[in-house]
């Protein structure tokens, strides 16, 4: 331990952290978790190994019980808002959602 460490208590709890760049020593490198997908040719040109690259198994949701946030018989808006709204306003969507038979 050098001259400035943390107190015993505070050391305890600063393992439970997730490790950063900023606690680690020098040279630690944590990177972005996205990993390599294939490899760098001499190039310059990159090739995908396909064994790599991650695919997702999505299962068959035709009998699932739970539903979405979003009603199913919402249509698109189109045209003007009026009172200030906006497309992306979110309390457009929400008052229609309600009007629609959502509830939360």
């Amino acid at each position: 331990m050098g001259p400035f460490s943390p107190t015993q208590p505070l050391q305890r709890a600063l393992r439970r952290l997730a490790l950063t760049t900023k606690s680690a020593r020098k040279g630690f490198y944590k990177g972005t978790g996205s990993g390599a997908m294939g490899s760098h040719t001499k190039w310059g040109g990159y090739k995908i190994d396909y064994s790599k690259v991650r695919t997702y198994v999505v299962p068959d949701l035709t009998d699932f019980q739970l539903t979405p946030f979003v009603a199913k018989n919402i249509e698109k808006a189109k045209g003007t808002f009026g009172r200030g709204l906006s497309p992306r306003s979110g309390k457009l969507y929400l008052n229609q959602w309600k009007a629609e038979g959502g509830d939360f």
